[in-house]
């Protein structure tokens, strides 16, 4: 297991989940599964990536879960000063290259990825995301891509839950 590194969620794994595969009404088992790996400290996220949650419809399955069960140990606080120094670093690279054009060097300002990543170097963790590299974007900085600049390792959700051991299995509601 990944008892060493931290899995450290992008905001994607949990709207991805809610929207598909992991629906609440459908898996509830995946949404236990990540409290109680955050309570043994294998899995967690930063609070940037819960602001981007919290920022949907209140009516929201995912907004009531992050609102009424997530501890706020969950998401790790980004405001450390060893945090905020390797932000700059990725923005600095993110600001200075040439690949990509203004306005995806704008939105990536706005996202919690670079903070995602800054975590990540600072405390050693595995980022987990849905996105897939694409080493050729212009139009995107993706954070696979920006994870392989600073040396960050990332993973899929599938890779994390395996490596964590998780299985569900089946049962009717009915």
């Amino acid at each position: 297991m990944n008892a060493k590194r931290p899995f450290i969620l992008d905001s994607d794994v949990f709207i991805a989940a809610k929207n598909s595969y992991y629906a609440f009404a459908i898996c509830p088992g995946f949404w236990d599964s990540l409290l109680h790996h955050q309570g043994a400290g294998n899995v967690r996220s930063i609070d940037r990536v819960r602001g981007e949650l919290l920022a949907g419809r209140e009516t929201e399955d995912l907004v009531q879960w992050v609102k009424s069960r997530v501890p706020p140990e969950f998401f790790m606080d980004t405001n450390e000063q060893s945090v905020a120094e390797a932000y700059g670093q990725v923005m600095l690279w993110a600001q200075r290259s040439t690949q990509y054009l203004d306005q995806a060097k704008a939105k990536f300002a706005t996202e919690a990825d670079g903070w995602l990543v800054a975590n990540a170097m600072v405390h050693g963790g595995t980022v987990i995301t849905n996105e897939q590299p694409r080493p050729q974007s212009r139009n995107r900085i993706l954070l696979p891509d920006v994870c392989e600049q600073f040396n960050v390792v990332y993973q899929d959700t599938f890779a994390m839950l395996g490596e964590l051991g998780v299985r569900y299995e089946w049962r009717s509601a009915i």
